[in-house]
């Protein structure tokens, strides 16, 4: 399986703090894994998704960005960083074991009668 990732971090929670107008302190977030090697019975990738919110640390705002100038980029730094990298380890291999599971299922549900 060939799987990408994409984050959308488009969405964030702002305040006033120390005088620094609309900085980000809670971000809503959704990681999406997309195989690009296994199409649906439709034809379209399989994919899967994780969301959620993240608070920021705001204490030291000595690098602090206007929020005209901030990027999704900077935005999915910001929320990787507050996660831990085995966290965010973690949230891909359970979306890879997701799309494996919609690949080759091991289970099926079935109704009676």
């Amino acid at each position: 399986m060939a799987i990408s990732y994409a984050w959308d971090v488009k969405t964030v929670d702002t305040k006033t703090i120390d005088s620094n107008a609309d900085t980000v302190f809670n971000v809503h977030w959704r990681l999406t894994a997309t195989d690009d090697t296994n199409n649906d019975a439709d034809g379209n990738p399989q994919t899967a998704s994780v969301y959620g919110t993240q608070s920021l640390d705001t204490s030291d705002l000595s690098s602090f960005t206007a929020f005209a100038d901030l990027t999704a980029s900077d935005v999915q730094g910001w929320v990787e960083t507050a996660m831990t990298a085995d966290t965010v380890t973690e949230m891909k291999t359970g979306l890879d074991a997701t799309i494996a599971e919609l690949v080759t299922p091991t289970s099926q549900t079935k109704t009676i009668g």
